[in-house]
């Protein structure tokens, strides 16, 4: 159904891996074949990972997010991924700077801003 494809990245000292599905299905059944592969990448989550799935696939514009992600080096999705996940979750703050760079900065903790 799908190739494995695994690249390790020495100097971050992480390893990565890809499934890359054959999307041609020309030659298959039909709806019994889908609805198998949907079965069984489903096996491979818990319900609240799929429930968080759906709750955030509703976001506008979350597929064209997700998207550009992946179309991110292995080396700057790691990157990103490690900002991302060391700072607490509703704190980071985007912009465009003057060169057309994206710049992401770990917001002030909401605590400081807002001292009560």
């Amino acid at each position: 159904m799908g190739l494995l494809c695994q690249t390790v990245v020495r100097h971050l000292g992480a390893s990565m891996t890809a499934v890359i599905y054959n999307f041609d299905r020309s030659s298959e059944g039909g709806p019994i074949d889908e609805t198998e592969r949907l079965v069984s990448a489903l096996g491979r989550y818990t319900s609240a990972e799929l429930l968080e799935l759906l709750y955030v696939g509703e976001e506008p514009g979350f597929f064209e997010l997700i998207r550009g992600l992946f179309s991110l080096s292995d080396e700057s999705r790691l990157i990103l991924q490690n900002f991302l996940a060391a700072v607490p979750v509703q704190g980071v703050a985007a912009s465009i700077d003057r060169q057309g760079r994206c710049v992401l900065t770990p917001e002030p903790s909401s605590h400081l801003r807002n001292p009560a």
